[in-house]
């Protein structure tokens, strides 16, 4: 994708930011590229996770049924097989190259546990806000497979799915009004430039999962985030070496956000009333 013409301008990279290896679930060992301190700065996201291990000690036990509201999760398979099962009645299995998209809403309990008994698992999860209007609307959720993803191409090799949103006049699987997510995968051609227009008050970022992606004069490694600073029409993604890495951006909703684990919601008096809820049974 050419940025010859004088009205485009990259924006840079603010911060580079290390994931931090953790677990959660029934013990699934992670990297956690980001979490509360920067829910703010990366609003309307909360959350990121990386998985990816052929250890099945490191995956196994999954996700057991744990409750949320008041946000959205999504779910890409890079490898292996997941199967999701909620309190809404709803059951799916997600496979390699998949994209489960849940909206929690006013509250659901669900479990996500690793169908495969060996072999590579690997992937992200990425938390999305509801804006306060809709915090308490119906749970739903639903599954894509690698097939039903759209995507495109260029000349120079480059290849990108897009998983919400839209770019270079391909619409992604999901849209969201109010919140305008951007995810795409990306998968660059050693060499190359790819160029995606970003909406100036987009808060946006950068996480490379294998090569190494450059953005102006700053290399990005992997099992790194890099937030794009707010300078620019776009960012042009460089790759010396084939590489894949996905871009997320979004419309900041510039709300209070209060969590506890999994809900998240706009007082701690919301936060309260969903714990009692859930106590209650009134989530399930």
């Amino acid at each position: 994708m050419s940025t010859s013409q004088s009205s485009v301008q990259s924006r840079g990279v603010e911060n580079i930011i290390a994931g931090r290896v953790t677990s959660d679930g029934a013990g699934v060992k992670l990297t956690r590229l980001f979490e509360r301190s920067l829910q703010k700065r990366l609003d309307p996201f909360l959350m990121l996770d990386a998985f990816g291990s052929d250890q099945p000690d490191d995956y196994i036990a999954g996700f057991p049924d744990h409750p949320h509201r008041g946000f959205e999760t999504i779910t890409y398979m890079l490898a292996g097989r997941m199967l999701h099962r909620d309190s809404a009645g709803h059951e799916g299995l997600l496979e390699s190259g998949g994209v489960q998209w849940m909206t929690a809403g006013k509250g659901v309990i669900h479990s996500e546990i690793p169908q495969q008994a060996e072999g590579r698992m690997a992937g992200f999860q990425l938390w999305l806000n509801l804006p306060a209007a809709d915090k308490l609307c119906p749970p739903w959720y639903q599954d894509f497979q690698d097939a039903d993803l759209p995507r495109g191409a260029d000349a120079q090799g480059n290849r990108w799915t897009v998983i919400a949103g839209s770019s270079h006049g391909v619409q992604g699987a999901v849209q969201r009004a109010q919140t305008q997510p951007l995810i795409i995968d990306l998968a660059l051609s050693q060499g190359t430039t790819f160029w995606q227009e970003l909406p100036a008050a987009h808060h946006a970022f950068v996480v490379p999962y294998e090569g190494e992606i450059q953005i102006g004069a700053q290399k990005v490694p992997v099992q790194h985030l890099a937030i794009l600073d707010d300078v620019g029409t776009g960012v042009a993604l460089s790759a010396s070496t084939a590489s894949r890495a996905l871009l997320v951006a979004g419309r900041p909703l510039g709300e209070p956000i209060a969590q506890y684990g999994p809900f998240v919601m706009n007082t701690e008096e919301q936060i309260e009333q969903a714990v009692a809820d859930y106590r209650a049974g009134r989530l399930a």
